[in-house]
């Protein structure tokens, strides 16, 4: 399975405010293309020169100040589709519009049964490990609002697959909200993609943002999901471990991370009150639960924020 990778400080510090600032200018619209640059005369073509660039600047490592450079993630990911569309198909038949499918992963020979046939439905579109792949993806792909009933897509970190029995998902769980539909089709795009930021950013878990953490731990988050159901949308974000309830310090350290992460989750990404109710009819809390227990059809041990 792909590990969390753990870069330098100032390749860190650059490409969290990459990030940043490539969320900033997709929703702030720039000056049109005839606007001429202050400091030049309109018309007058700036010179560049494109070989001493080539030669002195080619990664963020090099320059963590130039945000005309390659700015890697933590990790790889990969974005999984599937949709009604795509059951029982040889073909892939993945919701984009001009961007290249990568190979489809052989399905792991150690999940179950229901897993290898649901495995044969889902389609893996493309992988990733940049700021600029993931606009370069997401720039050309359908938003969740335009996809149809019973559609999902899927970002998981590279080499875990969207299944409950991976390796690394089966002893987590997840973070989720459902959303009435109707009257969040205009909210949903937004609150996919800034899931997806945060995800990638790595900035859901408290542990891995504290400045004064010099080694962080692993990463907690294995991947997330939105859903869309004729009368719901479903928003999740998968960890690789959950609480147990045992009283144990540990499991206690271990739940105030988890609840930290859908704190997180339900006010910085979401945009929604600390404190603000949001169950009603075909919506629910953000709240989490294990696989296990989900699995059981439990629901005794919900974590709400």
């Amino acid at each position: 399975m792909a590990s969390t990778s753990t870069l330098p400080g100032p390749a860190l510090q650059a490409t969290k405010a990459a990030l940043s600032a490539a969320l900033a200018e997709n929703q702030i619209k720039t000056a049109t293309n005839g606007d001429a640059p202050h400091d030049e005369e309109e018309g007058e073509i700036q010179e560049v020169d494109m070989q001493q660039q080539a030669e002195n600047i080619r990664t963020v490592f090099n320059d963590p100040k130039n945000f005309n450079v390659k700015h890697p993630l933590y990790s790889p990911w990969t974005l999984w589709f599937d949709s009604p569309a795509t059951k029982g198909r040889n073909l892939p038949q993945t919701p984009m519009t001009s961007f290249p499918q990568t190979p489809l992963l052989q399905t792991p020979g150690g999940l179950g049964g229901a897993a290898q046939g649901w495995m044969e439905d889902i389609k893996r579109v493309i992988s990733f490990d940049s700021v600029e792949e993931f606009w370069g993806l997401y720039n050309n792909i359908v938003p969740p609002s335009q996809l149809p009933q019973k559609a999902n897509y899927y970002l998981f970190k590279e080499g875990i697959i969207p299944a409950w029995e991976d390796e690394a998902n089966k002893n987590g769980g997840k973070w989720s909200i459902q959303l009435p539909r109707d009257k969040n089709r205009g909210n949903i795009d937004r609150m996919w993609l800034y899931t997806m930021l945060a995800a990638i950013g790595e900035t859901c878990d408290p542990l891995l943002t504290e400045d004064a953490v010099v080694s962080p731990p692993q990463s907690l988050l294995t991947g997330v999901i939105v859903s869309i159901r004729p009368q719901f949308y479903r928003l999740s974000i998968w960890t690789r471990t959950a609480p147990s309830g045992n009283g144990s310090s540990d499991d206690d350290k271990l739940r105030e991370r988890i609840e930290a992460i859908g704190k997180h989750f339900k006010i910085t990404v979401l945009g929604y009150g600390e404190a603000q109710k949001l169950a009603g009819p075909l919506a629910t809390e953000v709240e989490f639960l294990s696989h296990k227990d989900s699995e059981k059809k439990k629901s005794a041990k919900k974590i709400i924020v």
